[in-house]
């Protein structure tokens, strides 16, 4: 499905990262991989890449845009061009992440939270766009919490809105080079980023009794989803937020989130 398909994945702290398992899915469907991640992690994803043989490992912080530039270019010096770009990043502070939406919220973390888990998408499509293969993929990873109030998410739900939205304008923009851009929304997933969210363990099993498939989703499944949606299988799907929660979204207990 992706022999011989460049994908560069950006964002795997751990072994629990919706992006390992999009890795590891897109090398077991034949994608040669390249890695990016926060300079901190350098030694532990290393370690986890040792299987993929990755044609680059290299840190980028987003919120520079000097590292962007840097990622870019270190990319095109490796390989010349990347046929799929995955973008699976997103913070907030801790604080912002329980309660009410106005009981932490400060300009600081406001503009943090859509700085880094959405501005951060358009700034690395800006800078890749150039060296991204006619016909290849780009994919985002948002959540539920974007459509619907959900309990503790907060800020990042708005930042999720935004961008799904930028998900939209973006795909207008880069059809024009026959590059696709779509994102993926994700059920609720106990991952070092979304573990800072209060209560996620309770939510992660209210939203698995509430789905029609009555079980957590997993790294796993996030990760076929999004190999099959980077892949030529998906050529003609562009613009696109795809649910990957068991049919959470659709079912009559999500509206009680």
């Amino acid at each position: 499905m992706l022999k011989q398909k460049k994908a560069l994945v950006i964002g795997i702290m751990s072994d629990r990262s919706i992006a390992y398992g999009i890795a590891n899915a897109m090398h077991t469907h034949g994608a040669e991989l390249g890695l990016s991640y926060l300079e901190r992690f350098t030694d532990r994803v290393n370690k986890l890449a040792e299987p993929w043989k990755p044609w680059l490992s290299h840190s980028c912080d987003v919120a520079k845009d000097s590292d962007i530039i840097n990622l870019a270019e270190a990319v095109k010096e490796k390989v010349g061009k990347i046929d799929v770009l995955v973008h699976s990043i997103a913070f907030a502070p801790r604080d912002h992440l329980e309660g009410g939406l106005l009981d932490n919220m400060t300009r600081e973390g406001f503009l943090t939270a859509h700085e880094i888990s959405t501005y951060s998408l358009a700034a690395l499509t800006k800078a890749f766009l150039p060296i991204i293969n006619d016909h290849g993929s780009i994919c985002t990873m948002t959540y539920l919490g974007s459509q619907r109030a959900v309990p503790n998410y907060n800020v990042m739900g708005l930042a999720k809105a935004s961008l799904e939205s930028a998900v939209r304008y973006l795909a207008m923009d880069c059809g024009k080079h026959n590059i696709r851009v779509n994102a993926i929304s994700a059920g609720p997933i106990r991952t070092p980023s979304a573990a800072g969210v209060k209560d996620m363990r309770s939510l992660q099993s209210t939203v698995a009794q509430a789905s029609a498939i009555k079980q957590p989703v997993t790294i796993d499944e996030v990760g076929n989803a999004c190999a099959f949606l980077c892949s030529p299988l998906a050529s003609g799907i562009t613009g696109e937020t795809i649910y990957v929660d068991n049919g959470f979204n659709m079912s009559i207990g999500s509206h009680a989130e």
